[in-house]
């Protein structure tokens, strides 16, 4: 099933002439609204979620990956969970799930969220498209470290994939936008795609995150991003790449689902056929509703068909 906005979301890419560093610039507020038309959150949950959203798709444009890359934060306190998937299209979707007795303050943090006990954990997901026999998802795990999805992901980045990387995030009910810059690697002594020595390119760099932590959340909800470029590196040579147009997306299928119900056993499945007469799932991302009768199920379970490796919202792998 495949859902696109009516309006264009826009990731510009960048980089420092003559310098260490990438950045990228993102309004992906058409698709968040696509996600929010499908959920009911708390505000805090909004921004959290949106913030997320924006994040993912920053990410996912600077990976040279034919894949998903699957970003969630499991919690332990009031919200459970929040899963935002990112294919190399720029593709998305994103959803969250509550506790079912959640009670959200409407001044509710990150930490009071998803970190009340200090177990919350954030988790990356690299899913190829096309694996090969045997190959598994690449998966990084980490505490959640950070009063912020900003932070987080950021001491995830240097801690797991040793990448200097500063984020600035924004979410409400009807915006989602980000900042992403990060310093390129060195290999050899040498930057890459620049001639600049090591000192000059940390340089570059501090004056790179100086400039973007003069961004101010509610200038980067109320500003569009083509403004936002000027207004921060007005005074540096930077070259501009073709703007590129994430939207939303759910690539739930019925055999999807299906292939999930397998992998909960037919014991499972055949008890609930017993109590209620069928099987009934709801896309947690999109909302789409599958119903598999008796004769479905008995389908499920006679096929040699191999059971697809899917990380279910709600049933996330780690």
């Amino acid at each position: 099933m495949s859902t696109t906005t009516t309006g264009q979301d826009t990731l510009q890419k960048f980089i420092f002439d003559n310098a260490a560093v990438r950045g990228e610039l993102i309004d992906i507020s058409a698709t968040w609204r696509e996600v929010l038309s499908r959920h009911s959150y708390p505000a805090p949950v909004k921004k959290v979620l949106g913030q997320m959203t924006a994040a993912a798709a920053l990410l996912s444009a600077n990976l040279k990956f034919n894949g998903s890359i699957i970003m969630q934060i499991h919690g332990d306190g009031p919200v459970s969970l929040l899963v935002v998937e990112c294919d190399a299209e720029l593709r998305l979707r994103a959803t969250a799930k509550l506790a079912p007795d959640a009670v959200v303050a409407d001044d509710a943090t990150l930490a009071s969220l998803l970190n009340a006990n200090g177990k919350g954990r954030f988790v990356i997901t690299l899913d190829p498209l096309d694996k090969v026999p045997g190959q598994q998802p690449y998966q990084g795990i980490v505490p959640l470290d950070g009063n912020d999805v900003a932070t987080v992901i950021e001491n995830y980045m240097l801690r797991s994939e040793q990448l200097d990387t500063k984020l600035w995030l924004a979410a409400d009910d009807n915006i989602s936008r980000g900042l992403l810059l990060q310093k390129l690697p060195y290999h050899g002594g040498k930057a890459e795609a620049t001639p600049l020595n090591e000192e000059e390119a940390l340089e570059t760099w501090n004056r790179a995150v100086i400039l973007g932590s003069t961004l101010k959340e509610e200038e980067l909800l109320s500003t569009g991003i083509d403004v936002l470029i000027q207004r921060l590196f007005w005074e540096e040579t930077i070259r501009v790449f073709d703007p590129l147009h994430p939207q939303f997306h759910c690539s739930c299928t019925r055999e999807k689902v299906g292939n999930m119900l397998k992998m909960l056993g037919r014991e499972e499945v055949e008890s609930v056929i017993a109590e209620r007469g069928q099987v009934a799932v709801n896309c947690d991302f999109c909302g789409l509703h599958y119903e598999y009768d008796k004769v479905d199920c008995a389908q499920l379970f006679t096929s040699d068909a191999p059971v697809e490796t899917l990380i279910p919202a709600g049933e996330a792998k780690h």
